[in-house]
């Protein structure tokens, strides 16, 4: 189940607010301009090949490039065994933007995108079936855990894919990782 936390940044390790529920989630994310919207869960080959991912989702993905002007797609799938677990973490998991959206779908496990707007993180724990779009310009990170499991296709406008501009602020360092438990206020 898709939950939002949110964080003080002069607190970053007490949570101010959990919402587990599903039509406060999406009111709560639309708030703060992210586009969120579930798509079926499709079973996936289990040998990772992405083109079989696509094509699974082919509808779902020729429906939003044609409706946000999305041009390129791929998928990425980070495992436990993955030889580059934790150097993809040590990446995403530090805050950066993107003169693009980032938008994400979820085929398969679970990652937390933490949104730095103003004096607040919020924190949104996405699950196989949920897709989610930040905004393009928004500080923000991707943390995967300790032992990441998740496929998710990524669409992107501009051609050359992922690219972050690291903002340097050590903020994503102070707030609860997934799998460290947070202090309730």
């Amino acid at each position: 189940m898709t939950t939002v936390t949110t964080y003080h940044v002069k607190a970053p390790a007490t949570v101010l607010q959990h919402i587990s529920d599903d039509t406060a989630v999406r009111n709560t994310l639309i708030r703060f301009g992210v586009r969120f919207s579930r798509w079926p869960v499709r079973p996936l080959p289990t040998e990772f090949d992405a083109a079989k991912v696509l094509l699974a989702y082919q509808s779902e993905i020729q429906n939003l490039k044609a409706s946000k002007g999305y041009t390129t797609v791929d998928v990425i799938r980070v495992t436990p065994t993955h030889p580059e677990r934790e150097a993809l973490r040590n990446k995403f998991i530090e805050e950066h933007t993107h003169s693009d959206d980032e938008v994400r779908f979820f085929a398969e496990g679970s990652g937390a995108f933490y949104l730095h707007l103003g004096d607040t993180v919020v924190q949104i724990l996405c699950f196989a079936g949920d897709l989610i779009a930040v905004p393009a310009g928004t500080k923000h990170w991707f943390d995967m855990g300790p032992e990441p499991l998740f496929t998710a296709i990524r669409l992107f406008v501009s051609p050359e894919g992922w690219v972050g501009q690291f903002t340097d602020d050590p903020l994503s360092g102070q707030v609860p990782r997934l799998g460290t438990p947070a202090v309730a206020a």
